[in-house]
């Protein structure tokens, strides 16, 4: 039995996938499978996979059936103790594998342990931008108010916490992870390694257009969640929904588009009056009065500077004992995940 089984979910998917593979084979640590699992692919993957002559990796062909039932597929299929999943344009850090499997083994309360990740654009370059979330133990209310993990290639989950709350859901079309993540954080604690180990490949394929259907699938998932929570989480629902609606006015942000961000805006508060004294509405305010005030480009060249800021800050606390408290007061001001 091996230690870990990455399970990589592939459609379309050959003018990355060969380099993901690549961060794969580059791990320090070697106890592993890796279970490609082409999804009806109409490209040169079944042609391709033969080509590697490592044992440790299967191609596992099906119809198109969606990145759920893939990763579903994956794990049917797989003998790992710890399953990490990679999206086929992601790629890992050479250390991403060992340090997972270190933290796992060294806290046996912990189910899921997840990274902080980086963006990179469709050619590989850095877009200086960095996921970093601190939150861990039972984490279930933070899942549901902030986006936690950033990406499922940044997760490494015990198989025993699969084998007890089910796999992915196959009718979520949208925001499958995060239902899945919320099944896992009833019962089980999460941990996080305050690095970026893994890239996130951000390009034209896996961008989200579509807000309506994503906005659909987590109000589904909301729902569902609050459906069967305790009595006394209850009262999240109003204040979840209008993180929601933050969050989304922030790709309205990204998309330049002012009248959504507004009309986003009001329905946080609507859902949630106590919002307005959140930090997170209050940095939204200060985009939109920044966007009105600057316009889209004057506002975008102040929202990179303090994403590069961030990227030079985390680089520098990697190298201080206890740098949460250094973070949050530098950061507290700028929506720059």
């Amino acid at each position: 039995m091996v230690k870990v089984s990455v399970i990589i979910p592939a459609y379309n998917a050959m003018r990355y996938l060969p380099q993901t593979l690549d961060s794969v084979l580059q791990q320090t640590f070697i106890d592993y499978e890796v279970i490609i699992v082409n999804d009806g692919s109409s490209d040169s993957i079944i042609e391709w996979a033969p080509q590697s002559k490592d044992s440790r990796i299967r191609l596992i062909t099906q119809s198109n059936q969606g990145v759920s039932a893939a990763r579903n597929t994956g794990i049917v299929n797989s003998q790992g103790e710890y399953i990490a999943f990679l999206d086929a344009d992601d790629l890992w850090v050479p250390e991403y594998l060992e340090k997972q499997v270190k933290h796992l083994d060294k806290y046996v309360n912990v189910g899921v342990v997840y990274t902080w990740t980086k963006l990179i654009d469709e050619l590989g370059n850095s877009i200086n931008r960095i996921f970093a979330s601190h939150a861990s133990g039972m984490i279930w209310k933070e899942l549901l108010l902030k986006n936690v993990i950033s990406t499922g290639s940044s997760a490494m989950v015990r198989r025993q916490c699969i084998e007890n709350v089910g796999a992915f859901d196959t009718q979520l079309a949208h925001a499958e992870d995060l239902d899945f993540w919320l099944r896992i954080a009833k019962k089980y604690e999460f941990g996080v390694i305050k690095e970026p180990l893994i890239y996130y490949r951000q390009h034209p394929y896996n961008v989200t257009k579509n807000r309506t259907k994503m906005m659909h699938g987590l109000q589904t998932v909301y729902e569902r969640a609050f459906a069967t929570a305790p009595l006394d989480m209850l009262y999240l629902r109003n204040q979840a929904y209008a993180s929601l609606f933050i969050g989304f006015a922030w790709l309205a942000i990204d998309d330049q588009d002012i009248k959504t961000v507004i009309k986003y805006h009001k329905q946080a508060f609507l859902h949630y009056p106590f919002v307005y004294f959140k930090e997170s509405y209050l940095r939204l305010n200060l985009a939109i009065f920044m966007m009105r005030l600057f316009g889209n480009e004057g506002y975008n060249g102040v929202r990179n500077l303090t994403r590069d800021f961030k990227c030079i800050i985390l680089n520098f606390t990697k190298h201080i004992e206890k740098p949460d408290a250094l973070l949050r007061v530098l950061f507290k001001s700028f929506n720059v995940s």
